[in-house]
């Protein structure tokens, strides 16, 4: 079957044990308004706009019959300057690990493994879960904010050799106005893991004023007890991929509001 991805990182180290590959799922049930990966939110393609190299000379907006430009109803090759990017792309499972394989291969016994990240992994189950076959024999990671059933979460974990899972906000109703979404399930599958026996980090990126309160970390460390945690600093240079996307960044909404 097919999925949808936005990026390929080679060579990343904070994702995972040793030099990996990240690969970036496309979609997400969360709208964090801190996330610092705007383009991994929707599970469709996007254009981004580099909007500082327009010259606004307007040939993008002729119409064109090329199958990568039909959806978005204008030219997308034409621009002078290069300003257009569609971020997302469909792909099977085994032209995928055909893709990334090769370059695992070249580090030999130095490559670390192969990570699914996001966007959410979880929401593309069927796929990850073919993508995993496809790469056996590697050391697989997930990172994940756990939002799943807890049928799909068992599934995916069980085939993976680390998952590294966010616990964001301890109270749930701070969690459904910063995240949009309930943090039952998610805490749900924070205990299935913990009593998977499977190696795992737990991870809270640190937003001023919101996650990085003492009663938020107070809380968190309670419900994680001695799991390994790591505390991530909040992403300064997230907004120009909001303004590349002509996407609100809520994050600097909610900032505003303190001012």
């Amino acid at each position: 079957m097919n999925g949808t991805i936005f990026d390929i990182k080679e060579m990343a180290v904070h994702d995972g044990p040793g030099i990996r590959t990240t690969i970036f799922f496309k979609g997400c049930p969360l709208r964090c308004i801190w996330c610092h990966n705007p383009e991994g939110l929707s599970a469709k393609p996007q254009l981004m706009y580099k909007h500082n190299n327009c010259k606004n000379c307007g040939k993008c907006k002729q119409k064109c019959n090329h199958p990568d430009c039909q959806p978005f109803d204008r030219c997308l090759h034409i621009c002078p300057e290069n300003c257009l990017t569609v971020t997302g792309r469909e792909v099977t499972a085994k032209d995928l690990a055909s893709e990334i394989i090769p370059s695992a291969q070249v580090l030999g016994d130095g490559f670390g493994g192969f990570t699914f990240s996001g966007g959410e992994p979880l929401m593309q189950s069927e796929f990850l879960l073919e993508l995993i076959e496809e790469l056996k024999g590697f050391h697989l990671c997930i990172e994940t904010s756990g939002y799943a059933s807890s049928e799909t979460f068992k599934k995916v974990i069980e085939k993976l050799d680390l998952v590294i899972m966010d616990i964001k906000l301890a109270d749930n109703e701070l969690h459904k106005k910063y995240t949009g979404v309930s943090n039952t399930q998610i805490l749900e599958n924070f205990e299935i893991l913990k009593n998977s026996g499977k190696p795992y980090i737990i991870r809270t990126p640190l937003i001023s004023a919101i996650t990085d309160t003492k009663e938020n970390l107070l809380a968190i460390e309670k419900i994680i007890g001695n799991s390994t945690w790591e505390k991530l600093p909040e992403n300064e240079v997230a907004g120009a991929k909001y303004k590349m996307l002509e996407m609100e960044f809520p994050l600097e909404k909610e900032k505003a509001k303190r001012n």
